[in-house]
C-alpha cells in the first residue's frame, strides 16, 4: 500500500514538474536523488488529403416494358 501511495505521489510530482520549450518539446524534472531534466520530444501529427482515380463501370438505363397480369375482383350488388 505504501508502494502505491509512494509510486502515485512521484507521478503527481513528475506531471507538474515540466514545462513547454518549443513547438512539440518539454522540458521534464525527474526526482532521482535530486533532479535530472530531459527533453521530451512528442511526436509530429500531420494531417491531409490525397485524391485518387477509381474506374467506374458504366451502367445505362433502358426502360423495357412487359405485360403483367393482375387480378381484378368485382361485386355485384343484390
Amino acid at each position: 500500500m505504501k508502494r502505491m501511495l509512494f509510486a502515485a505521489a512521484a507521478l503527481t510530482l513528475s506531471a507538474t514538474a515540466c514545462k513547454k520549450t518549443g513547438e512539440g518539446t518539454y522540458e521534464v524534472q525527474k526526482p532521482v536523488l535530486g533532479t535530472v531534466t530531459d527533453t521530451v520530444h512528442t511526436p509530429v501529427i500531420k494531417t491531409g488529403v490525397d485524391t485518387t482515380t477509381v474506374a467506374v463501370p458504366k451502367l445505362e438505363v433502358k426502360k423495357d416494358s412487359a405485360t403483367i397480369k393482375v387480378p381484378t375482383v368485382t361485386i355485384k350488388k343484390p
